[in-house]
């Protein structure tokens, strides 16, 4: 799996889900979603803040560094979408990350 920090412009489903993808001038169109989770940002090398009662608090901006994770099969363009994986050139897996700090997706991951 080769990794890249590319923004893209996703555009969602009727379930929310990521339904296509720009990725370098190219649409992508999603087949399946395979795996879809939330990463937190690194909140054990950040400071604690304590309350008076001296338990330990998240900052509301951690909740911000929060990042959704979509795992998706893809393949380029519409006709594509038609293809079998196993015939498609097109074809990849591809980690899509929102990032709720900014409101951006990018594309971290990518075996094609």
């Amino acid at each position: 799996m080769r990794r890249y920090d590319d923004p893209v412009e996703v555009r969602k489903g009727a379930t929310e889900d990521p339904e296509q993808f720009l990725w370098r001038g190219r649409l992508w169109q999603v087949r399946e979603v395979v795996a879809h989770w939330v990463e937190t940002g690194a909140w054990w090398s950040r400071p604690a803040a304590r309350d008076e009662g001296g338990a330990v608090a998240l900052a509301g901006s951690d909740l911000l560094r929060e990042q959704e994770v979509w795992r998706v099969t893809a393949a380029r363009g519409r006709v594509a979408a038609a293809r079998t994986a196993g015939s498609d050139p097109g074809f990849g897996v591809f980690d899509l990350v929102f990032s709720w700090a900014d409101g951006s997706w990018q594309l971290v991951r990518a075996m094609d």
